[in-house]
């Protein structure tokens, strides 16, 4: 059930993004469904988590490194996950009336359901490396909604500086963990939770606890890496209201939450933690006071309760976890509501600058009325659940022991930011719902849609009840909860009153000095002439632009352009890194090596032709096309080589890579002088063969010891292995989809991402007005019939190399090669658009189909409890064919066949229509 609750966000999303043709209404509802199924397998297993069960699954992925697919769910994991699926329902349904016909539905809503996903992986972790997988998720789909609105030079850059943050911050997140996990021996959250002591005393402790909240203190924007927050602001507004009130912020207080038992209660960590949080929740409520704009108050306000939040943890008390739990689920329900109603008080008036509303209780009485509540539950007013939280924050920060400094600073920052939250939330209602006003907007400010203001209104009676009842509300969620964090339940009851005492007096005092701050603030200055700056937004801004003169520097100095020189300096460092280690007894053991093994006269001849290649190469380098066709006979001889040597597998590769890349080069030449100029002189000329020679003969030196070294390596075992534990005589094919299927899945991956970089760039390339270009190769005078002829060949001859890969010569790399190449036939004799009439294959959706054909494959051995990418065995008897052995390892050898044919095609119909685009471009 887990797993099912995992995937549902992921499997939607793809649905989703695939979805074509259908209308926004039915992308909303496939989007909603993931929150709806989510909560209801959440309900189910709510019963298991109440009555005191952790449920876990385990997969093995990669257990010599520690690292399992493993996800539990505990009482601090349930409550996210119902904050995340709860709020993201209400987000889903707020989103469909919020966007305009111009955005794109399915891409916003793939990108949410992404975030969604990567957020409840995150809490369900039971493995700290799993965990900091999906902590850098949630960064990439952030990025990916804050910058939705990618035509806006504010959204891009509020993305840029969130991705950049929030990703230092994963790396050092990661470092801390392999650390913990060196301490422990192990990654598994419980073995983690229980070794608290052991962490606590090892001399790896502090390295390990600076680095952890490095990560937490930027992902939940803790000073000084606040600045990222507000800028974040310029994404759509249910974006803000996801992100900032029920996840993004929160997953790193989650993490202080969830690691607590293990870091907690050392001076180190109180000092840390509780300064960080009371300078923050200072800085933020002071700052947002001064805010013109709806969304940035609030987003400064978010920045003040999450340093509230973190404030509580550093205080470390059983009663202050309990405190900081439930200010977490009282902020992302009164969060969340009023960045929705902001959004609609925006979508409805044109503007979010609080200089130009005023008075839209007359206009919008529900909206005001919905946001008010919020707005009183934000400021800690009584009746609402901010006010209870509130109320803790205070007791705790009085009840501070053995740190009389620290109580009394933190105390007085209590009440400091009590009067700030007054005094903020004030002016938002003043300012936007009474007074004079609207001013300067262009519409008549009215209600939205009914199912528009209902996430609001839902959310609003939640802080409502919450705040009359907390007993019969939230206390035994808040008491699931601590328990999963601490590992018990404290003695606490959650009443509205608690008689006359110290907190109660320091809630009336923020209450009455917050409201004289407002007003005296209001008579002292002009509100609306004050502009603030964020100066960590500037010093952002500084660095980069420093780090971006400073890399145009070096590369002037040392690449300047010139793919010669980017060469050289390649070489060089080659050239010093791998020959630092030789430097000792490599020549003495080079003598020692036994003597060559003596070859056959076709082995010389191979060798003679291979050399005569390369060095016809590098003299006739200057006329490109004969170059080409010279460094071809490399190639082959290559391939002749590897048959010479019975290496079928090699040479098929070999042979099939190098028609491919011969015809890429040779389009690739189309756009190219038919001759390079040389303008080397002398003096380089002979640098560069000095360079030439000495990585040529390091390289061969280096092949001569590694071919004289004896023969003892894993070989051996791979040959034993090979057929019991893979099913597959052929060896190599083995080794790529078994042994090392992790490696293939990388290659294919980086091929993929390579046919895109290439599509990406010549997608848009535009000539120059004074080039005159041959542009693809002209139809040859051969009848189109012999093309077509060689499709079902070359089909044929595909599957079957492709279905007879695991036990003898072939494989998905070498059947996707060879469907690719009447393809290229076609196209040499018929050109690009003859092709894509005739073939018509999306190679986009290809190259993603295949990898997750290949992810698929790998994943399959979950369900059996077996590592990823094992393989399983069936042998079919089939009345025709006879038996026909099977491996479960086709599944992935079928993802890296369609992601070879489809990234080939895709980077040979590219290059082949750049010239076409163009010319079509100018008949428009």
């Amino acid at each position: 059930m887990l797993e099912l609750l995992l995937a549902l966000p992921f499997v939607l999303a793809l649905v989703v993004a695939l979805s074509r043709g259908v209308s926004r209404r039915t992308t909303a509802w496939l989007a909603g469904c993931v929150p709806l199924a989510g909560l209801v397998l959440l309900a189910m297993l709510g019963f298991e988590v109440y009555g005191g069960a952790v449920p876990k699954v385990v997969h093995a992925w990669i257990p010599e490194a520690g690292l399992d697919f493993s996800l539990r769910m505990d009482g601090l994991a349930w409550v996210f996950s119902a904050l995340i699926l709860g709020i993201g329902g209400l987000v889903v349904l707020y989103a469909h009336y919020y966007l305009s016909q111009k955005d794109s539905a399915p891409r916003f809503f793939t990108y949410l359901l992404l975030f969604m996903g990567a957020m409840l992986g995150m809490v369900t972790a039971g493995n700290l490396l799993l965990l900091a997988v999906f902590w850098e998720l949630t960064s990439i789909t952030s990025f990916l909604l804050i910058g939705f609105w990618s035509q806006r030079q504010d959204a891009r850059q509020g993305a840029r500086m969130a991705l950049t943050i929030t990703g230092m911050g994963g790396l050092a997140l990661l470092g801390g963990v392999l650390l913990i996990g060196r301490i422990v021996g192990s990654y598994d959250l419980d073995v983690v939770l229980a070794a608290g002591d052991a962490i606590r005393a090892s001399h790896l402790y502090p390295a390990a606890l600076i680095l952890i909240l490095v990560g937490v203190f930027t992902k939940s924007a803790q000073f000084p890496f606040h600045f990222w927050l507000p800028h974040a602001m310029a994404a759509p507004t249910p974006v803000s209201a996801y992100l900032h009130s029920a996840t993004m912020v929160k997953a790193g207080v989650f993490l202080l939450a969830r690691l607590h038992p293990v870091l907690a209660g050392t001076d180190l960590f109180f000092y840390i933690v509780s300064s960080v949080g009371a300078i923050t929740l200072l800085l933020g409520a002071w700052n947002a006071i001064f805010q013109h704009d709806i969304k940035g108050l609030l987003a400064y306000s978010t920045i003040s309760h999450l340093g509230l939040i973190t404030l509580l943890f550093g205080l470390s008390t059983d009663m202050a976890v309990v405190a900081a739990l439930f200010h977490i689920m009282n902020h992302a329900t009164f969060k969340a509501s009023l960045f929705m109603a902001a959004g609609i008080i925006d979508h409805e008036t044109g503007t979010r600058d609080m200089r130009r509303l005023g008075n839209l209780r007359r206009y919008m009485p529900y909206t005001s009325a919905l946001a008010i509540i919020a707005s009183l539950a934000m400021a800690g007013i009584p009746l609402l659940n901010g006010f209870l939280s509130k109320e803790m924050f205070f007791a705790e920060a009085l009840e501070i022991g053995g740190h009389g400094t620290m109580r009394l600073a933190i105390s007085g920052a209590a009440l400091l930011a009590g009067v700030f939250g007054i005094a903020y939330s004030l002016r938002f209602v003043h300012d936007t719902f009474f007074g004079n006003g609207p001013r300067a907007i262009d519409v008549v400010p009215h209600e939205p849609p009914r199912w528009m203001r209902i996430p609001v209104g839902v959310l609003a009676i939640l802080c409502l009840v919450v705040g009359i009842a907390p007993g019969w509300t939230i206390e035994p969620t808040l008491r699931l909860a601590a328990a999963g964090t601490l590992g018990f339940t404290p003695d606490f009851s959650l009443a509205v009153w608690h008689g006359v005492n110290l907190p109660l007096l320091m809630s009336v005092a923020s209450v009455v000095l917050g409201i004289a701050l407002y007003f005296g603030l209001r008579r002292l200055l002009d509100f609306h002439a004050i502009v603030t700056h964020s100066q960590g937004r500037k010093v952002f801004q500084v660095n980069v632009e420093r780090l971006f003169s400073l890399a145009r520097r070096f590369n002037e100095r040392v690449a300047n352009g010139s793919l010669q020189r980017s060469l050289f300096w390649l070489l060089i460092v080659a050239l010093l890194l791998a020959g630092w280690p030789m430097l000792g007894n490599f020549m003495q053991d080079l003598a020692e090596a036994p003597g060559p093994q003596p070859m056959s006269l076709i082995g010389w001849m191979l060798w003679l032709l291979l050399v005569a290649a390369s060095v016809g190469t590098v003299i006739v380098h200057g006329k490109r096309l004969t170059a080409l066709i010279v460094i071809g006979a490399v190639g082959l001889t290559m391939s002749l080589m590897f048959v010479y040597l019975s290496a079928p597998d090699l040479a098929l590769t070999q042979i099939l890579v190098e028609m491919v890349t011969i015809a890429l080069m040779m389009m690739a030449l189309n756009y190219l002088p038919k001759q390079s100029r040389s303008t080397r002189g002398r003096t380089r000329k002979i640098r560069d063969v000095g360079l030439s020679l000495a990585a040529g003969g390091g390289l061969a030196c280096l092949a001569y010891a590694m071919m004289m070294t004896p023969a003892d390596t894993m070989s051996g075992e791979m040959l034993v292995r090979s057929l019991p534990e893979a099913y597959g005589r052929n060896v190599v094919n083995v080794i790529l989809v078994d042994f090392r299927g992790f490696d293939t899945f990388g290659e294919i991956t980086v091929f993929g991402t390579a046919a895109l970089v290439v599509h990406a760039l010549l997608k848009w390339a535009r000539l120059q007005p004074d080039e005159v270009l041959p542009g693809p190769p002209v139809q040859l005078p051969i009848a189109a019939d012999l093309t077509q002829l060689l499709f079902p060949l070359a089909l044929t001859v595909s599957i079957y190399l492709f279905l007879r890969g695991h036990n003898a010569p072939g494989g998905g790399f070498i059947a996707g090669l060879v469907f690719a190449v009447p393809v290229l036939v076609k196209y040499v004799l018929q050109g690009a658009r003859a092709v894509e009439a005739t073939f018509g294959f999306d190679y986009l959706r290809g190259i993603a189909i295949g990898l997750l054909l290949a992810v698929l494959g790998g994943v399959g051995s979950w369900w059996f409890g077996l590592p990823f990418l094992t393989s399983g065995h069936l042998d079919l008897d089939l009345p025709v064919v006879g038996v026909l052995p099977l491996a479960s390892a086709l599944v992935f050898d079928t993802g890296v066949y369609v992601v070879v044919f489809a990234g080939t095609l895709l980077m040979l119909s590219t290059m082949g229509t750049v010239r076409q685009r163009q010319v079509d471009e100018g008949v428009r």
